[in-house]
């Protein structure tokens, strides 16, 4: 099996987070894919690239990554809630992909965040190996790697994901879940969401109307202001994740740490859906996505909401 070589990020001299804590190792190192590592390597049969993105079928057939096939994430999500289809249909999903529980995947995206929406469900359903391409699409760029046009690799559909579905149901909750963990000392809700949606001064997204958070969440932070596709306080400027114990660091600032059962949430999931890949990387051993998120929450008013700006 194809075990590309990885990129390994210094820490910024400016990162904000306290860093005197022992070194933190990442368990899965080999699933955060360098642009130059995909560039060097050959896939096989067992390994498949996918670019990950939202009406973005145009974009790909412009210009995408060699070999790679595109994967929608309207067909992974559906309003109104834009919460994970059903099993059936993600399973569908897969198999019309050619993808088993024992496929290597590699995604990438123009926003890392669908991709990395794709990775979490991906998980969920059972897939062993799901990889991220370092920085997406626009590292792969900056880099001067080569791109193709037209429609891609078509996928080659299966019939059978080899192993029961899903395959880790734990790694995604629901609304009564979340409200359990609230009631827990050995668990938490991590918010990432910026600060303005955290404290409730804005929602953070122009079709939800609820200001505030969830009562009780700790604040996991996210990206910039105003802008639900920045991940900023995980990345480097160019992108690229930064190392595993900057984000391990400032979490623990926060109260989030690998001793709690954590499920990570935001508007709708794509922000979650990152962090929690972050913590898989980590080896976290319990984690998971509250899939409804703010949008879900704010929806019902007998859930308990904690605002504080005016």
């Amino acid at each position: 099996m194809w075990l590309p070589f990885l990129h390994s990020t210094p820490l910024a001299e400016n990162a904000r987070v306290n860093l005197s804590t022992e070194p933190v190792v990442t368990a899965c190192p080999r699933q955060l894919v360098a642009p130059a590592a995909l560039a060097r390597q050959q896939r096989d049969a067992c390994t498949l690239l996918l670019e990950v993105g939202c009406n973005g079928h145009a974009q790909f057939y412009a210009a995408h990554i060699p070999g790679a096939a595109y994967l929608d994430t309207n067909t992974l999500e559906a309003p109104p809630l834009f919460n994970k289809v059903s099993d059936a249909a993600l399973l569908a999903v897969l198999l019309a992909h050619g993808i088993r529980h024992d496929t290597t995947v590699i995604l990438y995206g123009r926003n890392p965040l669908a991709a990395a929406r794709a990775a979490h469900l991906m998980l969920y359903a059972g897939v062993r190996d799901v990889r991220l391409l370092d920085g997406g699409h626009a590292a792969w760029c900056a880099e001067g790697h080569p791109l193709d046009t037209g429609p891609g690799r078509q996928p080659e559909g299966i019939d059978d994901f080899g192993a029961p579905f899903p395959g880790r149901p734990a790694f995604l909750i629901g609304t009564a879940q979340a409200r359990a963990l609230l009631a827990r000392p050995d668990a938490v809700l991590a918010s990432i969401r910026t600060w303005s949606e955290y404290c409730g001064a804005t929602s953070g997204y122009s079709y939800i109307s609820a200001r505030g958070d969830i009562a009780g969440a700790r604040w996991g932070r996210a990206g910039h202001e105003g802008d639900v596709n920045s991940m900023s306080a995980y990345q480097e400027r160019d992108g690229r994740m930064l190392p595993g114990a900057a984000i391990e660091a400032m979490w623990r600032e926060a109260g989030i740490h690998a001793g709690l059962e954590t499920a990570f949430y935001c508007g709708t999931g794509w922000r979650a859906s990152l962090a929690f890949y972050h913590a898989w990387l980590l080896g976290w051993p319990r984690i998971a996505v509250y899939d409804g998120g703010w949008f879900e929450w704010s929806s019902d008013p007998a859930n308990p909401v904690r605002r504080t700006a005016p």
